[in-house]
């Protein structure tokens, strides 16, 4: 069933789905989970920290992340600069009162502090939390300081606890549907790039030719998916039953990045040789056809590495065309070697592409 002949009820109800099922929606449910039961819990605990029940909540939203170890991470650089903060009010008191010049040199020493490589996260909690013993503590900021660590301990608790115990978030799907687009992209890439090359002379269709830096970009959004699909397993329960060996998905993205950089170096040496800039070089017209069936070929094996079909012989496809390709080439004896040299270029990115699908039993 397409999505035109779907019922407004069944577009609804899938648009429903997909955002219930987005992670942002999850991790909103277990915030405010981990914020009730902070509240609920704040007031039993004992001592001068019941007086502030309020820092619980923040503690426990500022613990919640969407993978364990970012919010383990930030709820421990989160105390350690509170207790920073703390200590820096707590010198000011000693030595003088706070006033306009007091509160601005400890604000100023705090920003400082926060921004040490050691303070990642949370760094921004050591001027905020010497601001608040300074001000809201007032007289009582002895009695302050420890209800405020205290129960923003108790909210970070719960938070890491919520987080840990309600689907701990495994962001494996992520990582694998970056990596297919990403080689949709490389393979579309390659595809018009081929196209061009058969059209009407210059071609009219450029987008190929600016497309550069989107492939460069690309890459760096598909590493960061698989950094945090890494992150995600960590210290995650239910990463033992939904095992996944990323160690194939970086080598994947390495291959893949290596195939950008020749993708993106050929795609420059034909839009010089197309429109003559930004050196001059040209494809003579006898090679377009076969290059083009040897961008396509090799654009192939992308395309079915995520259907996990025919790679190998995808890949003996693209191999033979290529060859082709260079065969053509070595029987252009009444060419100049000059106007031979960028279609040469091209046909060694090409090989180059292939002996990195071939490296690692076809993986890329």
């Amino acid at each position: 069933m397409t999505s035109a002949t779907r019922t407004p009820v069944q577009r609804a109800g899938a648009r429903l789905k997909a955002w219930v099922s987005d992670p942002r929606f999850l991790l909103a449910v277990k915030t405010s989970i981990a914020v009730a039961i902070a509240w609920l819990i704040a007031p039993l605990v004992p001592g001068v920290a019941e007086e502030y029940p309020y820092y619980a909540p923040l503690g426990a939203l500022i613990s919640m992340y969407p993978t364990l170890m970012s919010s383990l991470r930030t709820s421990i650089e989160t105390l350690a600069s509170l207790a920073i903060g703390i200590l820096l009010a707590a010198i000011v008191l000693i030595v003088a009162a706070p006033n306009v010049v007091t509160i601005s040199l400890v604000i100023g020493a705090g920003v400082l502090i926060a921004g040490s490589k050691w303070l990642t996260t949370g760094g921004d909690y050591v001027p905020v939390a010497a601001l608040f013993v300074l001000i809201v503590g007032g007289p009582n900021a002895d009695s302050y300081s420890i209800g405020y660590i205290v129960q923003m301990s108790v909210g970070v608790a719960v938070g890491l606890l919520v987080n840990f115990l309600i689907l701990p978030p495994l962001n494996f799907n992520g990582a694998v549907v970056k990596l297919a687009q990403f080689r949709s992209l490389l393979a579309k890439h390659l595809e018009e790039v081929g196209d061009a090359l058969v059209e009407n002379w210059p071609p009219e269709h450029e987008g190929w030719a600016s497309r550069s830096n989107t492939l460069a970009e690309t890459a760096t959004a598909v590493r960061v998916a698989v950094g945090k699909a890494d992150e995600s397993r960590r210290g995650n329960p239910r990463a033992r039953r939904h095992k996944r060996n990323l160690d194939d998905d970086y080598r994947d993205l390495a291959d893949l990045e290596r195939i950008t950089f020749h993708v993106r170096d050929l795609t420059e040496v034909l839009a010089a040789a197309i429109w003559d800039a930004p050196f001059h070089s040209e494809v003579p017209e006898r090679l377009r056809e076969p290059l083009s069936e040897a961008l396509h070929a090799v654009a192939d094996p992308l395309k079915k590495r995520n259907s996990d079909r025919d790679v190998a012989d995808a890949v003996e496809a693209a191999r033979g065309a290529v060859d082709a390709l260079t065969a053509r080439i070595d029987q252009q004896t009444d060419s100049a070697p000059s106007a031979l040299t960028p279609v040469a270029a091209v046909a060694m990115d090409l090989n180059r592409i292939l002996a990195v699908m071939v490296q690692d039993g076809e993986r890329a």
